[in-house]
Parts: structure tokens; sequence; C-alpha cells
């Protein structure tokens, strides 16, 4: 071996290495699943109109803001999700979904170079972890 050759290239740049895509695509539902969500959404919508009971409540509006999303509708999934932990702090599939539309929407906002945006969602997925902390001290009840 030559002195100064490099044995295992690791500075190298690898050259046939595809490029990352930094927006994920979304995927299209067909007009049938889309129909099905959003009447899934009504019914929800009526029983969350006639439901009293706060626990009941929280997995109602976690139920339909995790809908929203498999439309893409992300505020709107967003606003659910929210009233879904107001009513009742859980870190379920509700919390953990808000948790990465708040990290998306903090990736958007850096992408647009909006430093008010990122302070926002970051304040909002510290806020996340505080409920996590709570959650976990006093039992996922």
């Amino acid at each position: 071996m030559k002195v100064g050759k490099m044995m295992f290239g690791f500075f190298k740049k690898k050259e046939n290495e595809p490029k990352k895509r930094s927006i994920k695509e979304e995927k299209v539902l067909s007009p049938e699943a889309t129909e099905k969500i959003q009447s899934e959404i009504t019914q929800l919508n009526q029983e969350i109109s006639t439901t009293q009971e706060k626990p009941k409540l929280a997995e109602l509006y976690e139920q339909v803001g995790l809908k929203f999303s498999e439309l893409y509708e992300n505020d709107q999934a967003i606003q659910y999700l929210e009233k879904s932990l107001e009513n009742k702090q859980t870190i379920g599939d509700g919390y953990k979904k808000l948790m990465s539309l708040y990290n998306q929407k903090r990736a958007d906002a850096a992408r647009a170079g909006d430093d008010q945006g990122i302070d926002y969602y970051m304040g909002k997925m510290d806020e996340m972890r505080q409920i996590a902390k709570q959650v976990t001290i006093k039992g996922n009840k």
C-alpha cells in the first residue's frame, strides 16, 4: 500500500448515491376512500355533538383528527387532536400524530425561512413533551 493513498475511502464522496428528497410526496386517495373517510368524520362529529363526558369526547376528537390526517387536511387534524388533549391528556396515537404534524409544520417553516413559525411549532412540541412527562408521572389513565 502506498503512503497517502486512502485504504477505505472514508472521505470520498459517493458518486452514485441518490439525492434525498426534502419534501414528502402525499399519496393520492381514491374518491371512494376520500368519501368513506369524510362520511366517518360526519358520523364522529354527530357523536361529538351528543357526548358530554370528557374521556369519550377526547377519544372522538382524536378519531376525527386522525381521519383528517388521512385526508392530508393537517390544519383540521391539528385542531381536533388539540381538542382531544384538552379533554384528556394521553400519549396514544393522537399524541404521536400531533407531534408528527407539529414537526412537519416546523420543518415547513424552516424551509420557508419563517423564524416565527419555527419558534411557534418548537413551543408546541415542548408543550407536547410536557404532556408526555405529566402522563408518564401520573400514569396513562
